[in-house]
C-alpha cells in the first residue's frame, strides 16, 4: 500500500504540480514595445567585494531609456560605498538607522524607493551581475503580457565542489514548493518571487501600501509577491542574463545559507517542520526504502518512484552543466536539507535566530 501511495505521489507531482520539474520558463532578450524610466535600487551592507561589478555591469546596460541607480548603503563596515564607483548615473545615499519591526535589506530598499520617482523599479542584490541586455529583456516581459512584477531565479554560484553538489538541489527544492506555472497563472493563489531580480511597477507597489507592508518579512520575496498578485499578475522565471557572485565554498556555508530562514519559511511552527519532514521523507527517502529492503511488486514500485523522482531532477542539473548521474544522490542531498532545516529550527530554540550580516532577528523582533 505505501508503495503504491509513493508511486501515486510522484505520479501527481509530474503530470499535476504546475511542471516544476521542467526549470523553466527562462527569461530570453528581448525589445521592449517602450522604454519607461527605470529606477535601479541596490541595497548594499558590507559588499565592498563585490559591488564594484555588479554597479559597473548596471551601468553597462543597453537600456533605450532613462535609468538610475541608486545605493543604499546600509551601515557598511568596509568601504561598500566607496568601492562602488562614480557616475552620472549612480547616486550613493547613507542608509539610516533602522528602526524597529523592519528588516535590514527592506528598511534599506525603502529609502532607495523613497528617494526616487521613476515609474519602474528594478530591485537587485548587491552580489548580482547583470548581461547588458538584462534591463530591456525585463521591462520587455513587464509589458507582454501585462504583468505588475517580475522577477528570477537568477543562475547561482556553482563551481565549488560543495556548490556543485547542493546549490542546483536548492533550486529544485524551491520549483517543486512554487511552481513556476502556477506563480505566472492569474488564476492561482500560489505566489513567489526570487529577490536577486525584481521589476516592479512604483504604482502596484503603492497599491499594495508600499514596502511597510511587509517590512518585518524575512523572507521578503515571497512576502512581496504575494502582497502584489492581489492587485495584479506577477511572472517568476529563470534568468540566463543575470548570475549570483556570492560564493558557498564549503558544505557548511550552504547549510548556515539553508539555516539562515529555513524554520522562518515555515513560520516558526513545529507542526509545519514536522510535516515537511515527513514530506519529504516520503516522497525522497521511502522510494529508496522500498527498492532497497522490499520485495516483488513493492521493490518494482519503489523504483519507479525513485525512477520519477531522478528523472524530475535531470532539467535542473542541466541547467547548471551538471551530469544526470547526480539525479541518483537526490536523496541523500535531500537528507542535506533535511538536516539543515532541522538546524535552523535547533538554532531558533537555542535563542540564536536569523543571523544575516552582523544581525540578529527572531520571531518576536525585527530590531
Amino acid at each position: 500500500m505505501i508503495a503504491s501511495l509513493v508511486l501515486l505521489t510522484w505520479l501527481y507531482l509530474l503530470l499535476a504540480h504546475g511542471r516544476f520539474w521542467l526549470s523553466a520558463p527562462e527569461l530570453a532578450p528581448a525589445v521592449p514595445p517602450e522604454f519607461p524610466d527605470v529606477d535601479i535600487i541596490v541595497p548594499a551592507r558590507d559588499e565592498a567585494q563585490t559591488i564594484g561589478i555588479v554597479t559597473a555591469s548596471l551601468l553597462d546596460q543597453d537600456y533605450g531609456g532613462r535609468f538610475h541607480i541608486t545605493l543604499v548603503d546600509d551601515d557598511s563596515t568596509d568601504g561598500t560605498a566607496r568601492m562602488a564607483g562614480t557616475s552620472a548615473r549612480l547616486s550613493v545615499i547613507a542608509g539610516q538607522a533602522k528602526p524597529a519591526g523592519w528588516s535590514g535589506k527592506l528598511w534599506a530598499l525603502n529609502q532607495g524607493v523613497a528617494a526616487t520617482a521613476a515609474p519602474i523599479l528594478l530591485l537587485t542584490d548587491a552580489d548580482v551581475v547583470h548581461d547588458p541586455r538584462h534591463l530591456s529583456a525585463l521591462v520587455a516581459r513587464l509589458y507582454e503580457p501585462h504583468v505588475e512584477m517580475v522577477s528570477e531565479m537568477v543562475r547561482l554560484h556553482c563551481r565549488s565542489r560543495a556548490e556543485r553538489a547542493l546549490v542546483p538541489a536548492f533550486v529544485y527544492f524551491f520549483q517543486l514548493l512554487y511552481p513556476f506555472a502556477r506563480v505566472n497563472d492569474p488564476r492561482s493563489r500560489v505566489a513567489a518571487a526570487a529577490g536577486g531580480t525584481v521589476l516592479i511597477r512604483r504604482d502596484a507597489l503603492q497599491r499594495i501600501g508600499g514596502l511597510d507592508a511587509i517590512k518585518g518579512s524575512l523572507i521578503d520575496d515571497v512576502a512581496l509577491a504575494r502582497k502584489v498578485k492581489t492587485v495584479g499578475a506577477v511572472y517568476l522565471g529563470h534568468s540566463g542574463l543575470a548570475s549570483s557572485i556570492r560564493e558557498y565554498p564549503t558544505v557548511a556555508s550552504i547549510r548556515q545559507m539553508i539555516a539562515r530562514t529555513a524554520f522562518t519559511q515555515l513560520r516558526y511552527s513545529v507542526v509545519l517542520l514536522a510535516l515537511t519532514l515527513a514530506g519529504l521523507a516520503w516522497v525522497f527517502l521511502l522510494p529508496v526504502g522500498e527498492m532497497l529492503f522490499a520485495h516483488g511488486w513493492r521493490r518494482a514500485l519503489g523504483l519507479g518512484a525513485f525512477a520519477i523522482a531522478a528523472l524530475s531532477y535531470t532539467p535542473t542539473l542541466e541547467r547548471y552543466g551538471r551530469s544526470r548521474i547526480w539525479s541518483l544522490a537526490l536523496p541523500l542531498i535531500a537528507v542535506f536539507y533535511m538536516a539543515a532545516t532541522v538546524g535552523s529550527a535547533l538554532d531558533h530554540v537555542r535563542g540564536g535566530g536569523v543571523r544575516w550580516k552582523s544581525r540578529a532577528y527572531d520571531a518576536k523582533s525585527r530590531s
